[in-house]
């Protein structure tokens, strides 16, 4: 067997093994039940372990373990506290590290992908990686431009895709949706199927570095102006490797959720919010991976808050009016301005309330009321406690609101709006972060100050 499929083979073992894990620790948690300690102390103790493992596990495959794992990670603000806490270490651990591929293989890479004569353009590369993700890791490196009679150096980020991580990816990904009963007992509440089925869906794109490329161009042209959001230019794309400029920062949103100070979190995640939606407007795309580790932060030169700089646009909609949907905008107008039956016929008319399908406009109106409240105030704080209550309202099958939900419809052209503005609150409450919600959409969404 060679070492590509050996390696497969084994992540496949592992992520199989999983469930395995947690129903042997059910298992024991009976027996302990049974020996005398209470249930609630047995579930703390079964629900560290399982959690222990799967986090582990994930950190160390990459591929769509790794990817699966990131994403859980910015929906941990959703769990409910007596779950999420045993383990939000492992989750948050996700957000910004993965382990390293072999130098050697790096250069091989760059050989298959840039050419032979890359080292002449990349006259210096960092043996080890400043960031490492689910598909790739990052590299600092210095490029000459030789386009010129004078050669010009300037600092890059070189991204390596690892070897054989298309079919890593979909494999793992796979796998996951196989095994996927058997982790839910750890995210109680979290239907995992639809999401692993739509990072199903969006794993080619990911994998095309040339496309991201022309994402990423785009994205810097258009903010190149921007006071606070800072996006590094494209410098050369092949294959499995993309070099953009470098951009030095410290750390990522990831440390600021960690470790930073209220103004910290209430001015990068205004910047973020602002990112989110002045996006669309300037490019036609939607960054749609709001991934703690994609955003870094640039600190001012006098010591004060700085920039937020953006990463990784191998996750972007392009969004099919050019921008975000008109109808979203006027949508959440409408349920602002609490008109009911105009809330249920506009909803109708974008698909998410199919024909024949009968809805009470009242229940409409209270299950959408909670989302729509960020835009009510002039600034909003989002929290995990506020938004665990919005998770637990949706997800308990004995509330009205769950009823409604089984009733109303996706349409697939909303379907990555829809998965990024979910990952977007949750990164805002992990933040813990205020701002000023209802003023930026109405500068940016469009159709919602019409």
């Amino acid at each position: 067997m060679t070492e590509l499929p050996r390696k497969a083979a084994a992540r496949t073992a592992r992520l199989a093994a999983l469930p395995l894990g947690y129903a042997g620790r059910q298992a024991m948690g009976l027996g302990k039940r049974l020996g005398g300690r209470s249930a609630e102390s047995v579930l703390t103790e079964v629900q560290q372990r399982t959690a222990e493992q799967l986090f582990r596990t994930l950190g160390e495959l990459k591929g769509g373990a790794m990817k699966f794992g990131q994403v859980l990670s910015v929906l941990e603000a959703a769990l409910p506290e007596e779950v999420s806490a045993p383990y939000r270490e492992h989750l948050t651990a996700l957000q910004d590290s993965a382990p390293p591929m072999p130098t050697a293989t790096v250069r091989e890479q760059l050989t298959r992908h840039l050419g032979a004569d890359w080292p002449e353009r990349l006259v210096w590369l960092d043996g080890a990686p400043t960031a490492a993700a689910s598909i790739g890791q990052v590299h600092r490196g210095r490029w000459v431009d030789h386009a010129s009679d004078e050669p010009t150096e300037r600092d890059v980020a070189v991204k390596v895709q690892y070897p054989g991580a298309g079919e890593a990816l979909m494999s793992d990904l796979l796998q996951i949706s196989r095994v996927a009963r058997g982790v839910a007992p750890v995210f109680p509440g979290l239907d995992i199927k639809p999401l692993v089925a739509e990072l199903q869906a969006r794993a080619a794109d990911e994998l095309d570095y040339t496309l991201e490329a022309e994402a990423q161009a785009a994205y810097a042209e258009a903010f190149a102006d921007h006071p606070d959001i800072v996006v590094p230019a494209v410098v050369a794309v092949g294959g499995e490797v993309l070099v953009t400029e470098w951009m030095e920062s410290p750390h990522s949103l990831a440390h600021v959720i960690r470790e930073g100070t209220q103004e910290e979190r209430d001015h990068y995640g205004e910047i973020f919010v602002r990112f989110l939606f002045e996006g669309p407007n300037r490019t036609g795309m939607l960054h749609a991976d709001p991934h703690p580790g994609n955003f870094r932060v640039l600190p001012a030169p006098d010591g004060g808050l700085g920039r937020l700089g953006v990463l990784d646009f191998g996750a972007v909609a392009r969004l099919e009016e050019g921008g975000m949907p008109v109808a979203t905008g006027r949508l959440m107008r409408i349920a602002l301005d609490n008109d009911e039956e105009s809330l249920v016929a506009g909803l109708r008319a974008e698909g998410f309330i199919k024909d024949r399908i009968e809805v009470d406009p009242h229940q409409v109106m209270e299950y959408l009321a909670p989302f729509i409240e960020p835009a009510a105030q002039e600034r909003f704080t989002f929290t995990r406690e506020w938004m665990r209550e919005q998770f637990e309202r949706v997800n308990d099958p004995r509330s009205e609101a769950f009823t409604l939900a089984m009733k109303l419809n996706l349409p697939t052209s909303y379907l990555l709006i829809h998965r990024t503005w979910i990952g977007a609150i949750g990164l805002l409450s992990q933040l813990n972060a205020t701002a000023p919600f209802r003023e930026i959409l109405e500068e940016s969404l469009p159709g919602f100050a019409d």
